[in-house]
């Protein structure tokens, strides 16, 4: 079985072992057009509601190139949402470029995963397609920038406090949104000292929230000094 397979099926397991309906979106993209449209055919074919296509990474195409790259991954028909993380792509799409991919059917929206305020703020000026925060850290400003949500790896761990600062900003209630943030900050830092997933798989199984830690290399376990620092604020939670 491919991993695009496992991902569904695995999803709709847990979400029928918890009697939850709720959207699976599938990480499809690739640095190589073809295998991405494949993957997400596949996807698309598995039942999976909407797609994340991160933007090619290592070979660096030009910005025609990478607007080609979407517009033939969206032609597959799923729904799909632009992924743009320049650290770990080693390529920043301009806002010119993000706004002509936004602007393809079939495109719903972006994760923005970069490391500061700036694209989001450019963004917000425009009457744009929902940008949602996947910088962990950034969630509560980016929501007050007018983010639509996040898709957030810390956020499996007590996801009911992410939902309280998402619904205080959607009150217009921005002190508490800001409290309930910085209450779970030092362990939004804590977790990624080290490149996740491998913290996050770590405390969810020390937490009994999944039965294994274990990683595909190259990924290799955390250390022990976070090891260490995530026990003892764990006590706090």
């Amino acid at each position: 079985m491919d991993e695009v397979a496992q991902m569904v099926l695995a999803a709709r397991k847990v979400m029928d072992e918890c009697k939850a309906s709720l959207p699976i979106v599938v990480g499809t993209g690739t640095n190589d057009t073809m295998s991405s449209v494949q993957r997400t055919e596949a996807a698309a074919a598995l039942g999976a509601d909407a797609v994340l296509v991160v933007t090619p990474y290592y070979s660096r195409p030009s910005d025609s190139g990478i607007i080609e790259h979407f517009r033939r991954i969206a032609a597959v028909g799923i729904p799909v949402i632009l992924y743009e993380v320049p650290l770990r792509t080693g390529i920043a799409l301009s806002v010119d470029t993000i706004r002509r991919v936004l602007d393809i059917p079939g495109i719903i929206g972006m994760k923005d995963s970069t490391l500061t305020m700036q694209l989001m703020e450019q963004l917000a000026v425009y009457d744009t397609k929902p940008i949602l925060c996947g910088h962990d850290l950034h969630f509560h400003d980016m929501l007050v920038r007018g983010a639509a949500g996040g898709i957030l790896a810390t956020a499996n761990w007590n996801t009911d406090a992410f939902s309280r600062v998402y619904q205080f900003i959607k009150l217009g209630h921005y002190p508490q949104a800001e409290q309930q943030f910085s209450s779970i900050r030092p362990f939004l830092e804590l977790l990624t000292q080290e490149s996740n997933p491998a913290p996050m798989k770590w405390l969810l199984k020390h937490g009994g929230m999944i039965a294994t830690d274990t990683l595909r290399l190259p990924m290799t376990p955390i250390s022990e000094e976070l090891k260490l620092k995530l026990t003892n604020m764990m006590h706090k939670f």
